[in-house]
């Protein structure tokens, strides 16, 4: 079965006779793109946009005042057929997509999108642990670079508890204080990694009515404990098999516990509606920081754990016959 793999500037007051802080520009130039399509700006952690410009005969031009520097972005047209991923700093940036395609242009002014970019043709051609253990040495070798602070919160899942730790317990005060690297003491501090045959761990979040739910409220019960996403793929595919699965089972004690780990309430509820279903869903809303993923060491999804009646864990990542085969042995 695939998965979606986890595997996202300031302002300074000054005086008359201070030198005026340098302010963001991105000045760009492309091939191919129609005149009044809209770019668009979008953080990366929170998926906001926080600016859009039209293109006229392939240029544009972004004045925009950011929120905070370096800034991790996606550059993109509204159905994504162009798209490039962008560190934004406070200076003047230029964006030369003439003698590529989009996604590889071509950007100056931005020390942190060159150190990330070097990386990346470093990396681009190896195999995946190959990449890993790259872009591990990276983060041991530069840990005042908020690329390195992007790389574990990214690989964290990846690497384990351990090895997060040890990474992050080597950053700057800055990286540490980092949007990424509050995430990433989420994680260390949260992780506990439950196994099959240990006792499950409960948490308590609000379902789509926001109304607050524990896990501990299926004692007594054999549940199953699923983590999808609305923009997750896979785990669309798999909802309607897990729909038929439920009521065929759900009379016989068997329920679903759905932790959605969108970022976009709306999202999440067009998802639920549209894939018709009917057990119980929570979610806190915050992507990767979801309380229960980072629990339960979710490194990608969809997973699930099925627990029994008394608590304890019998089966981790069961879909499709596998679950049914599972529920059929149990439940029968």
């Amino acid at each position: 079965m695939r998965k979606i793999l986890f595997g996202i500037i300031t302002l300074i007051a000054v005086s008359c006779n201070e030198k005026p802080q340098e302010q963001f520009s991105l000045i760009g130039t492309t091939k191919g793109i129609k005149n009044g399509t809209y770019l668009y700006l979008e953080k990366i952690s929170n998926e906001k946009v926080i600016d859009s410009v039209k293109v006229e005969n392939n240029s544009f031009s972004f004045q925009t005042k950011l929120s905070q520097t370096p800034l991790r972005v996606l550059l993109k047209t509204k159905d994504i057929s162009h798209y490039r991923f962008l560190w934004l700093e406070n200076n003047k940036m230029e964006f030369d997509g003439t003698e590529s395609d989009f996604r590889n242009a071509n950007v100056k002014g931005s020390i942190t999108e060159n150190l990330s970019q070097t990386l990346n043709r470093e990396t681009d051609t190896l195999y995946k642990n190959e990449r890993l253990i790259k872009e591990m040495k990276f983060v041991k070798n530069n840990p005042k670079s908020i690329v390195s602070a992007n790389i574990l919160f990214l690989n964290s899942r990846t690497w384990g508890k351990e090895k997060t730790e040890e990474l992050f317990e080597q950053f700057s005060t800055d990286n540490k204080k980092s949007e990424y690297g509050k995430s990433i003491s989420k994680y260390i501090k949260f992780n506990k990694n439950p196994k099959v045959g240990e006792k499950y761990l409960d948490f308590e979040m609000e379902d789509a009515n926001g109304e607050m739910k524990k896990l501990s409220d299926f004692n007594n019960k054999l549940v199953l404990l699923e983590f999808w996403a609305s923009s997750c793929g896979p785990c669309r595919q798999e909802n309607p098999n897990l729909v038929k699965t439920y009521e065929e089972y759900k009379l016989k004690g068997f329920e679903i516990l759905g932790v959605s780990l969108d970022i976009k309430k709306a999202h999440w509820l067009k998802a639920i509606e549209k894939d018709k279903l009917p057990w119980l869903q929570v979610s806190d809303l915050k992507g990767r920081d979801n309380l229960a993923l980072l629990t339960y060491g979710i490194n990608g999804i969809p997973d699930n754990f099925l627990i029994d009646k008394s608590g304890i864990i019998i089966g981790r990542n069961l879909s499709g016959e596998k679950l049914n085969e599972k529920l059929a042995e149990i439940l029968n």
